[in-house]
Order: C-alpha cells, then sequence, then structure tokens
C-alpha cells in the first residue's frame, strides 16, 4: 500500500474559498474526483486559503487528482468571480508517507488540526470542511441519498455531469458527506480506539502551534467573515463599494479597521482583501496614526 500527503502552498493574496457556497463546491469536488478517479482519500481539510489530502495511491495517481482539484476550482472560481487561472501557480508538495511507525497517523492528526491551530474552533470535529468529524462517531450517519434527487438536481449541486453511487450522502447544507464515501472503517483501524486517535492529535505539531500562541491573543476571526464585511466597511468609511479605486490613505485606514475590528494580523488582511503581503504591511507601517 502506498500513501501521500498533499498540501498546497498558503495563498498571500487571495482565497481558494470565499464563503460557504465556496467550501460547498470544494467538499463536492473531493468526493467527485476520489470516486471518478478510484483515488481513496483518507482524510482532508480545506482552508480558507490551501487544502490538505492524505491519500491511498500511486505517486501519479496523487499528483493527477491535485492538479486535476486544481484545475477544476479554478474553473469554478472563473466562472463565479472572473478570476483568470487562479489556482495556476499554486505550488503543490507531495510527500511518500510510511505504513507503520505511526507516520500515517501523525499526519492524519497533523490534517485535522489543521482548523484548530487556526483559532477557527476548538476541535476537528466542529469544522465541516473535511474529515474532522468522521472518525469514531456515536451517532450513524444521517444525510439524503443523491439516489433520491433528479439527475438536474444533482449536476446543480455537486456542479458535475459524472454518474456518482446513489447511495452517497447529502447533508443538510448542501455538500456529500466525507463518511459516505472515505474508508473510515481504515482510518479507525490505524487508531484502534478514540483515545490514542485523540493523543495523536493533542500532540500534532499543529496542537503545539495553537498551544504556542499568546495567551492574550484573541480568537481569530475565519476569513469568510472579513471578506463579507469589507464591502460594507468601504461603503460606511469611504462610501465606495468596495477596495477598487480606494487610495493608499483609504486603503490604510481600512486595513486598520480590519485589524481593530477583527484582530486580524497582516496575512490575513492581505488574503481576504486581495493584496500582497508587502502592500498591506508598507501602508499599515506608513500611514500609522
Amino acid at each position: 500500500m502506498q500513501f501521500y500527503f498533499v498540501t498546497t502552498d498558503h495563498l498571500e493574496d487571495s482565497l481558494w474559498f470565499r464563503d460557504s457556497d465556496d467550501f460547498r463546491a470544494g467538499m463536492n469536488l473531493v468526493a467527485v474526483l476520489s470516486l471518478t478517479m478510484h483515488v481513496p482519500v483518507l482524510a482532508f481539510i480545506l482552508m480558507s486559503n490551501h487544502v490538505h489530502f492524505v491519500l491511498q495511491c500511486s505517486y501519479d495517481d496523487a499528483f493527477r487528482f491535485i492538479n486535476m482539484y486544481k484545475q477544476y476550482h479554478s474553473r469554478y472560481l472563473r466562472e463565479k468571480y472572473g478570476i483568470p487561472e487562479a489556482l495556476q501557480g499554486v505550488r503543490v508538495d507531495i510527500q511518500e508517507i510510511g505504513f507503520g511507525g505511526e507516520g500515517l497517523e501523525k499526519v492524519i492528526a497533523y490534517t485535522q488540526m489543521n482548523s484548530v491551530a487556526a483559532n477557527i474552533c476548538s476541535f476537528p470535529a466542529d469544522y465541516p470542511w473535511g474529515t474532522g468529524g468522521c472518525f469514531f462517531k456515536v451517532r450513524p450517519v444521517k444525510g439524503t441519498p443523491i439516489g433520491s434527487l433528479t439527475e438536474r438536481a444533482r449536476r446543480r449541486l455537486l456542479h458535475t455531469k459524472k454518474k456518482l453511487p446513489g447511495g452517497l450522502l447529502l447533508s443538510d447544507d448542501g455538500y456529500l458527506l466525507p463518511e459516505s464515501y472515505i474508508d473510515v472503517s481504515f482510518v479507525e483501524s490505524l487508531f484502534r480506539t478514540p483515545k490514542r486517535m485523540q493523543y495523536f492529535l493533542q500532540n500534532s505539531s499543529k496542537a503545539k502551534k495553537r498551544l504556542a500562541q499568546s495567551e492574550e491573543g484573541l480568537p481569530a476571526f475565519r476569513d469568510q467573515v472579513i471578506v463579507a464585511a469589507i464591502p460594507d466597511l468601504c461603503r460606511s468609511l469611504f462610501q465606495h463599494p468596495s477596495v477598487d479605486g480606494l487610495k493608499e490613505p483609504q486603503l490604510a485606514e481600512l486595513f486598520r479597521q480590519l485589524r481593530f475590528r477583527f484582530s486580524a494580523d497582516v496575512n490575513q488582511i492581505a488574503r481576504a482583501a486581495g493584496f500582497s503581503y508587502e502592500k498591506v504591511a508598507r501602508l499599515l507601517e506608513d500611514f500609522q496614526a
């Protein structure tokens, strides 16, 4: 058996997923590619500006999987936002993970803990855009079988014409539940018990990063919250509908407001507002009151 940990670079001045609809599309794309390319996904997480996958396949299949994911999601972003080739330059890292020696467990735990390390939630199971809540569940998985939907409804929800198993379960939020297509039993057999899985989660490098953060730091707002707030701030501060056309002193004031109101750092402001880290940092420093 071969396993690969597939990661992408963090986008610095844009986002993969701006709102819940984008995340839903991203979740459904994982299922479509996994099932149609016959690439088993053991764990994954979709963060606003990067993604992680743990795959059971050959290197070539892992390479094709992530590049197809980038290609299809780029097309989605182009059709929705008019962004050409949004993910073309995103670099990908593919590392083989040996079976045995706890390497696979550590990588899965690292993946699951991304949302916790980002201060988005307290536990992996609280984050819906991935496999954080898939393992060692007490209650049975509930959802609507896609086989009960019309062909038109399936295409509209899943953004694909490809045939998928009718037993796949659709959540109330409109995305395919990972539990209905990933090998939950295999992952659970790796960890053996919920307690052992919790041990790996608590001792992953992502968990240690969270603990190392300042105790005085406020919980971060999700990127999507800040993205949604920017037009309102532009209108209230400058009587302007968006960041387009704002002059540098206005941008500096906008960035200061985002930092003050949302405890956002330079990296998050750059991602959400669509500017380079260097420009945001310079304006915050040059126009500091």
